[in-house]
């Protein structure tokens, strides 16, 4: 399973690539609110400083809702990075242009998906990821996690080339599910990655090492 940071911090994004297990980022405009970056100009600059950083694909997503400002976002953004994967939503106009843009060789992250359906379209449609959002199901008393089971089960019964990524992770233990459901990706904030470190036996077995060998080596 491929890691991707859900993140527009570049301090995290580097943080992440240091570990050497890094496979890409993902943004929306959310995130890059939350990092305070407004305007085209530094919007798009901030994602070729993302794409210095990572090897990986680098999702970037479009705010228009109608096909015409859609393709026109997209195409400005795949051309400004070879690493760049464009995010579109799935609504109808989304779909319209996932479509123009696999034609065209772009690639394209379909989001905000919360159904076996819109994975459907989105597959057809030629996306090249589709992210359903299983924390935001979670948050709506649905189990977000079994979506992604229903995704994978459907996508390799039609052999769709689609990859689920799994997004709107919380915790760690949800990239344990979306790998024990064979998700293709996991899109996570740095705390869920990091916390697949955690053990406490290894804290546990580390300490008595240490204190073995300082034992015998007063």
């Amino acid at each position: 399973m491929k890691f991707f940071i859900d993140t527009a911090n570049l301090d995290q994004i580097r943080e992440a690539q240091s570990l050497g297990v890094l496979d890409g980022v993902t943004t929306n405009p959310s995130l890059m609110a939350k990092e305070g970056i407004a305007g085209k100009k530094n919007i798009l600059n901030h994602y070729l400083e993302i794409c210095k950083i990572v090897d990986g694909d680098v999702s970037a997503e479009v705010i228009s809702t109608d096909f015409e400002g859609m393709v026109k976002e997209g195409e400005e953004l795949a051309a400004l990075h070879p690493q760049i994967v464009v995010k579109v939503p799935i609504i109808k106009d989304g779909i319209k242009a996932i479509k123009y843009f696999s034609s065209k060789g772009i690639r394209t992250n379909c989001t905000l998906v919360f159904s076996v359906g819109q994975a459907l379209l989105a597959a057809k449609a030629g996306a090249t990821y589709v992210s359903p959002f299983i924390g935001r199901l979670d948050d709506n008393s649905t189990d977000g996690v079994e979506l992604i089971g229903q995704i994978v089960d459907m996508y390799n019964y039609y052999e769709f080339d689609t990859q689920v990524l799994a997004a709107s992770i919380r915790h760690t233990m949800h990239i344990i599910k979306c790998m024990e459901m064979g998700a293709d990706v996991a899109t996570c904030p740095l705390s869920a990655i990091l916390g697949l470190l955690k053990h406490p036996l290894t804290d546990i077995g580390l300490q008595q090492f240490l204190n073995d060998y300082n034992k015998l080596n007063k």
